[in-house]
This record gives C-alpha cells, sequence and structure tokens, in this order.
C-alpha cells in the first residue's frame, strides 16, 4: 500500500492557478525528486502535502486516509507521522542544537524527559553533530544547520519525510555530503522521502522516482526515474532541464 496517493490536486492562491492535475503513488523507503523550474510550484505542492495549503480540489492520502476530509484530531495524528526539513532549516535561535532536535520529541510526549534526551543525542550522532549539541545555530555554517534540521525532522521517527531545497546554498562538497545522510537516514528509518529540488547532482544521486511540473502548462509533463527521463524524455522543457541546456524558440 502506498504510504501517500495525490489524487488529482490543484493548486491556487486566490484566483491564481498554481499546478492542476497532479496525480502520483510513494511507496514506503521511496524517494522521490519534485523538479521543475523555479516558479513552477514545487514549494507550493509541499505546502499542499505536509497540511499548510488546502488544495482547490483533488484529494491526498496517508496511508489510505484523506487528509483533508479528515477531523483535526486525524491530522494531527497524520502529521505525527511526517518529518519535514525546510530550505532554511527553519531553527530556533534561542535554542541550542539539542534543544531545537529535542522540541519535536518533547511535544510528542512519549518518552520520559531522560530518554528523550538520550535518543536526541543518538538522531545528532547519526547527522555527525552530536558533539555541537551545546552550540546555538549562530555558531553552525549552512551545512551544519540543515543537518541539524535533518535530525529534528528524524528525532519522532517518521514514516514520510519531506526535504524542501535540502542542498540550496551548500557548496558541492556539502551538497554530496548531505545527500549520503539522507540516504544514510533512508536505509536507517525505511521512511519514504519527497524532495524538492531543482539540483540535478542530488537528483541523480538519491532519488528512485521523479515528478516534474511545468510552469507554462501548469501541470505536471512528465514522472519516472530522473535518469530514465533525462535519457528518453522527448519533451523540451523536461529535456533542457535535465541536461541543463537552453530552450530554443523557432
Amino acid at each position: 500500500m502506498a504510504i501517500l496517493s495525490v489524487k488529482d490536486l490543484r493548486l491556487q492562491y486566490g484566483d491564481t492557478l498554481i499546478q492542476d492535475n497532479i496525480s502520483f503513488d510513494l511507496e514506503p523507503g521511496t524517494i522521490m525528486a519534485v523538479m521543475g523550474g523555479s516558479g513552477c510550484g514545487k514549494s507550493t505542492l509541499m505546502k499542499s502535502l505536509i497540511g499548510l495549503l488546502e488544495p482547490s480540489a483533488g484529494q491526498v492520502f496517508y496511508e489510505g486516509q484523506d487528509y483533508w476530509l479528515a477531523s483535526e484530531a486525524q491530522r494531527n495524528q497524520l502529521r505525527a507521522h511526517m518529518g519535514v526539513l525546510f530550505q532554511s532549516a527553519a531553527l530556533w535561535s534561542s535554542m541550542t542544537v539539542l534543544e531545537n532536535v529535542l522540541l519535536p520529541l518533547d511535544l510528542q510526549g512519549a518518552l520520559s524527559p531522560t530518554d528523550r534526551q538520550a535518543h536526541a543525542l543518538e538522531v545528532l550522532g547519526w547527522v555527525g553533530m552530536a558533539e555541537a549539541a551545546s552550540k546555538y545555530p549562530s555558531d553552525l555554517s549552512g551545512g551544519m544547520k540543515k543537518r541539524v534540521g535533518l535530525a529534528r525532522a528524524i528525532a519522532t521517527g517518521p514514516r514520510l519525510l519531506f526535504l524542501d531545497e535540502p542542498s540550496a546554498g551548500l557548496d558541492p562538497i556539502s551538497s554530496r555530503r548531505l545527500d549520503n545522510l539522507i540516504l544514510d537516514i533512508r536505509a536507517r528509518t525505511g521512511a519514504a522521502i519527497i524532495i524538492v529540488t531543482h539540483e540535478l547532482p542530488s537528483i541523480y544521486a538519491i532519488a528512485d522516482d521523479g515528478l516534474f511540473l511545468d510552469a507554462d502548462t501548469k501541470q505536471p509533463i512528465a514522472k519516472g526515474p530522473p535518469a530514465e527521463l533525462r535519457d528518453t524524455s522527448t519533451h523540451p522543457t523536461v529535456r533542457a532541464f535535465m541536461h541543463r541546456e537552453e530552450i530554443t524558440t523557432p
């Protein structure tokens, strides 16, 4: 059974259509890249999938349950199985690294305070940041903040993980390190992952599947493994993106 199923989703801001006719299934343990040029609606789709933007049409099912028809209590239960890494990492500047990772565990309240701290330190160890537990976000580099944000996103053991432009602003070495970390997290947790990105090296390195959103037609124009889309797609927009080519017009 798919952990996430999206059926005929339409996304709008007021009367402005962002994307339409979005449908896909995400199986457990799969990494799917949401691709497309700037302004095509990748982050808007992410907002809808994590419950921040109600679609104007269509359905989002989490393990068979319709999120937008669920009660608020049911939505809270569904969100408890999601983890999110925002583009900026979104760490609380007034909290230490450890306190940032503890926050979702404290809100969940499933463990004792001692066990929460032990688990938070363990997760920080997974991302190589245990020694920075007492530091504040202002003491960290961009790549370090992303790793702490990832640790916070996985702290509660989510079955579904959303990563919004995780490599944005990182140098190539830090970006590759983060890619390897994402693969390691998938191996450790078995979580399904949706990654919003336009970074081709990351897409080819970690994504099993891909969904390509088009800004002109305002709907998906391709779906499949990224390397397969690169090698076989005949759509000029997809080919230009996957090969970093300029689109030429007659």
